[in-house]
């Protein structure tokens, strides 16, 4: 039923593994390298045609620091931050007080209400689209960080507690009993027993939300316009001339996108791996 570990498999399986495992590394991470090395090009080469092959000139610190000095690539950087980081506390917190209510608590209405949760996550987004904008420029949302900011929390905090929800739910019940005879308040019980245990799950979770809200495009253009409050991914146009493509520079803005999930994951590895594993085995 299950696919057996390839320590187990015969020899040769093990070698073609071997093999073909650095391939398959190298073809999924050439789109990448093709970036890194347009980042490092100069404009002369791009323009005459040398994409694919060896740069003239290295042009790396030029690039990287033109990023800035041409467009407002900090001032993008801040306001992805400014969306990034509130959106995850907002969504998470919320998460963690829902999923416990439905996990825990007993009531009549708890599982169409969990399904409600659920329903959220299985709407097309194109199709909000038009609604979502309209109701944003109505309530003097549209254009502003805080906007960004109400609406991706209202978008993620519906799979944060589907995800909350499971992983307290796997928790043994009888140490919230024993600790309900005990005579600790409920409050309590939430924060100092259940929290702790489930902080791998967080952690888990504050990493995959901060990668979709962080590299989130669609919304981003959707819901901006200007340069004031436009996150990293929606103002990387903004390195483009009206008449001329500066790939260079846009490559090299990506790859100064892309890293702050990169960081975020390689230092919460240890616990995003723990809580992607939590309640994998028995016993």
């Amino acid at each position: 039923m299950f696919p057996r570990p390839i320590e187990q498999a015969p020899k040769h399986r093990r070698l073609i593994y071997q093999l073909l495992l650095p391939v398959s590394l190298f073809i999924w991470l050439l789109p990448l390298l093709a970036i890194f090395m347009t980042s490092i090009r100069s404009a002369k080469d791009i323009n005459t045609g040398n994409v694919f092959g060896w740069p003239s000139s290295f042009e790396m610190f030029a690039n990287y620091s033109g990023v800035f000095l041409r467009s407002n690539a900090g001032q993008y950087f801040l306001n992805s931050i400014w969306i990034t980081i509130p959106t995850v506390a907002v969504s998470i917190s919320l998460a963690c007080l829902a999923g416990y209510a439905l996990a825990i608590y007993r009531f009549r209405w708890s599982m169409p209400l969990f399904f409600l949760f659920i329903a959220g996550n299985f709407v097309p987004f194109q199709i909000l689209m038009v609604p979502v904008r309209d109701l944003s420029v109505q309530t003097g949302l549209y254009n502003t960080v805080t906007g960004l900011v109400l609406f991706h929390a209202a978008f993620q905090t519906g799979f944060c507690t589907l995800f909350m929800r499971n992983f307290i739910r796997a928790l043994p019940f009888e140490l919230i009993e024993s600790a309900r005879i005990d005579g600790v308040k409920e409050w309590r019980i939430f924060w100092f027993l259940v929290l702790p245990l489930v902080r791998p799950a967080i952690a888990a979770l504050s990493v995959l939300i901060f990668t979709f809200v962080w590299n989130d495009y669609f919304w981003a253009t959707v819901l901006t316009q200007g340069e004031a409050s436009k996150p990293i991914t929606a103002g990387l146009n903004a390195l483009n001339g009206q008449f001329v493509s500066n790939w260079h520079l846009v490559s090299a803005a990506a790859i100064l996108a892309a890293m702050p999930p990169v960081i975020m994951f390689f230092l919460m590895q240890k616990h995003f791996i723990a809580g992607l594993t939590l309640g994998a085995t028995k016993g």
